[in-house]
């Protein structure tokens, strides 16, 4: 008898899918209590017999996500005092307290296309916790958490962001792995912005990844090739800043994942081809109370309310501070290059794309500001806290006329240790992180940056990216 006819594991059609996860999502939005989403779904794993296991994700300091697959029986029994060893977490915890604790957070629950992942598994997303059940200190999904939840008990202020998030597909499996700089990347078509033929390679695979898209819940808007060949984007829905930041990590992994079952890789490298333009991830955001959106102001500037401009202006006074958090690899400093569109000035404006902050036309529901300065292998959490702390709580000299948005010629660091400088310099960093991790961060950021070439020049090095945070490569790590 074949494997398939015995194993009886679950798999759920795509409409199905977006319905279930669309319903999980709202539970969340609508401020569902945490018991009762901690109840529904055990009871219906208890329930479901078809599931073999719950995969539970968690990303590190830098943004590198990481998943356990626990086994169903063993977890209804145990999700309590679940495990693991931190110390094999770069940038987590010393051998001498490896020890850590996985809680799950239940209302990140969602069903999986099982084409996509196999069958039989459903997802959640992790909070890590000290031994003693406290928050552990460099999880920054869970300080990002208790930062939304303590400016929603403040005033019932909520962030909402969507991302912009671009990326490269290229030829074979494991491209970045075995990438060499004499040969570099192959891509997998010539076409550009919005050209690609309906049966092209980039096309299938942007249409494969739309289709898993909407059966996860994103509430998809548009996608279509970007700009430079073989280069992809897929846009969603905005919702609240933890759910964003959530499906930016699976965006990433279900793009990878499609990638690899068509026999090719995803890449989210800010720069992988010099010559070209690099990948960003545009970061839209506004603020509302009481589900009114606080930024939009018909009178104000580029319809822009006086606190959404006070939270640019701090942004552009902290823009140097907080670089290495939305850039923080080598390679992203070669996105930052003025000759392809890069968003490397310290100034705001509604047309120039040039600018770190961009205005986008926008009405009473859609007013926002788009940061479009971070790259695409930024950590998600930690990008989202940096922005919001410094936007509604940073130091400022006070408010900037229009003027002075448009016109100040400052520009973003040009490399990673200029970078990892001025954030080092940052007491505002440090209040906003904690000295503990921004030190955590800086020996991880320097780690690679030591293994590069310190001139970027106009070759892709292979170090920058074998060494690259979001590469897997095991057999390297003794080399740190």
């Amino acid at each position: 008898m074949s494997g398939e006819g015995i194993r009886n594991f679950l798999e759920i059609g795509y409409d199905k899918l977006e319905e279930l996860n669309l319903e999980a999502k709202y539970k969340v939005l609508n401020h569902t209590p945490l018991h009762e989403l901690q109840e529904h779904y055990i009871k219906y794993l208890a329930e479901e017999k078809r599931l073999k296991a719950l995969t539970v994700g968690f990303t590190d300091l830098e943004g590198r996500f990481h998943m356990l697959d626990y086994d169903k029986k063993f977890l209804l029994k145990s999700f309590d005092n679940l495990t693991f060893d931190g110390s094999s977490i770069k940038g987590f915890s010393q051998v001498r307290e490896s020890d850590l604790r996985l809680e799950i957070d239940w209302g990140s629950f969602r069903w999986l296309p099982s084409d996509v992942f196999g069958p039989g598994k459903v997802m959640a997303f992790g909070l890590i916790r000290d031994r003693d059940g406290a928050g552990y200190d460099s999880d920054m999904r869970s300080r990002l958490r208790d930062y939304l939840n303590e400016i929603y008990a403040h005033d019932g202020t909520t962030a909402n962001i969507s991302v912009e998030c671009e990326g490269f597909l290229f030829e074979g499996l494991n491209a970045e792995q075995n990438y060499r700089a004499s040969a570099g990347f192959k891509l997998v078509s010539s076409g550009g912005y919005f050209n690609s033929l309906p049966k092209d390679p980039l096309k299938l695979f942007i249409d494969s990844l739309a289709e898993a898209q909407r059966a996860l819940g994103f509430e998809n808007e548009k996608d279509h090739p970007e700009v430079a060949p073989s280069q992809f984007e897929l846009n969603y829905r905005y919702c609240d800043a933890l759910l964003a930041a959530d499906q930016i990590q699976l965006y990433k992994l279900t793009a990878r994942q499609i990638a690899a079952n068509m026999g090719m890789t995803a890449s989210f490298l800010p720069k992988p081809i010099a010559g070209i333009n690099g990948s960003g991830m545009h970061v839209n955001l506004s603020l509302a109370q009481n589900g009114k959106n606080i930024f939009f102001d018909a009178g104000g500037e580029e319809n822009l309310s006086s606190p959404a401009w006070d939270f640019v202006d701090r942004l552009l006074y902290n823009a140097n501070d907080i670089c290495l958090i939305m850039n923080s690899s080598v390679n992203a400093y070669r996105r930052l290059d003025p000759h392809f569109e890069a968003p490397n000035q310290i100034m705001a404006s509604a047309v120039d794309r040039t600018s770190m902050v961009r205005i986008p036309l926008g009405n009473e529901n859609t007013a926002r500001i788009e940061v479009r300065t971070v790259a695409p292998d930024a950590s998600p959490y930690l990008t989202f806290i940096a922005l919001l702390k410094t936007g509604l709580s940073g130091p400022t000299k006070g408010t900037l006329t229009a003027e002075q948005r448009r016109t100040r010629k400052h520009y973003l660091p040009g490399n990673i240790y200029d970078a990892i400088k001025l954030f080092k310099g940052s007491s505002f960093v440090s209040e906003m992180i904690g000295g503990n991790n921004k030190e955590k961060f800086i020996e991880r950021k320097l780690a690679v940056a030591d293994r590069s070439p310190r001139e970027l020049g106009t070759i892709v090095k292979t170090s920058e990216v074998v060494f690259h945070h979001e590469v897997t490569n095991q057999s390297l790590w003794s080399q740190f």
